[in-house]
């Protein structure tokens, strides 16, 4: 089962070939808080609705018409995070940012951690992982539109990821509504100065959708990642995720974030995104304005593409009140 978010109001249900609207809800947010009030799962309350009217999602994603799968209706109580070096493949390009480090990287050092204790046994606490920040949602793009570089970036380059959306419940308990495809966009030259600058190179939006898979994530992932200029393949990869090319498990990085009483605050929307191991960046790629990014993935449905754009410079003044 997929969900998709209609800009204009309205949630998708789509099962195999067919799409259908979700009768009486508006967004998928009221959907997962009237699932979790009913104590549903989404599959039930889905169907308890019955069969709405048919729709064209291709024709739909084509038309720009797509959110990203789960918006909050207030973006500061949506919250954009990530985990890095989660992925088997993941430290090599990360460690060649830092080549000229003496001895092992320190991100070779959280890499090896996550190998030898990101996976736990059944009722025992796994080795915590990197943590970053990305906004709140102000930053969440939507399948289609641009991801917007500042103008101070050094550089903006694309990170192929998978993302979870998770609901609070009124007693402060995690729910998780689903997995999407993410382009979790940075800029890697100003963390390629200092690994201390990598949350600064954080702090750029990100997309995602445009389909939400409901339940569990698949052990293996098989996508694919691309550049195109001017509508030819400039750069194309293909990457991997699910726990069987994770150091991690889901469960172990779930509990990193949510063990912070800030993140389980009732009625907030969390979107983490599990990391990565495939950057273009990493093969002395420079995207430029007007490139696309696309990122596909079979069992995610549609695949989520974003060109690049640049702000235009901006002066902040700070004012004394």
């Amino acid at each position: 089962m997929h969900l998709s978010q209609l800009k204009d109001g309205g949630v998708i249900c789509r099962q195999g070939e067919s799409a259908r609207l979700v009768p009486g809800f508006s967004s998928t947010y009221d959907l997962a808080k009237a699932a979790i009030a009913a104590g549903m799962s989404l599959a039930d309350c889905i169907a308890k609705r019955g069969e709405g009217q048919v729709v064209d999602l291709m024709a739909l994603a084509a038309a720009g018409k797509l959110d990203c799968p789960v918006r909050h209706p207030d973006p500061a109580h949506m919250f954009l995070t990530g985990t890095g070096l989660t992925h088997t493949g993941s430290a090599s390009a990360r460690d060649s940012m830092h080549a000229d480090t003496v001895g092992m990287s320190d991100s070779m050092k959280m890499f090896r951690m996550g190998i030898e204790g990101g996976k736990p046994k059944a009722g025992e606490t796994g080795v915590q992982p990197e943590w970053f920040y990305k906004g709140t949602g102000v930053n969440a793009v939507a399948p289609g539109d641009p991801l917007v570089s500042p103008s101070f970036a050094l550089d903006g380059g694309e990170e192929p990821e998978i993302a979870g959306f998770y609901l609070i419940g009124k007693d402060g308990t995690p729910f998780r509504i689903g997995f999407s495809l993410a382009n979790e966009f940075s800029d890697h030259v100003t963390e390629k100065i200092n690994y201390l600058y990598l949350a600064h190179s954080k702090l750029r939006p990100a997309s995602f959708g445009p389909e939400l898979l409901v339940g569990a994530l698949p052990s293996h992932v098989d996508g694919t990642s691309r550049i195109l200029r001017g509508g030819k393949v400039v750069w194309e990869k293909p990457f991997l995720s699910g726990e069987d090319n994770m150091s991690h498990t889901i469960t172990n990085l779930e509990y990193h974030h949510f063990k912070y009483d800030l993140f389980r605050q009732p009625g907030d929307l969390h979107v983490h995104m599990f990391g990565t191991a495939t950057l273009s960046f990493a093969d002395g790629i420079k995207a430029e304005d007007g490139d696309v990014f696309e990122v596909q993935a079979a069992q995610f449905g549609l695949p989520l593409a974003n060109a690049l754009a640049r702000a235009n410079t901006e002066a902040i003044d700070v004012t004394t009140l």
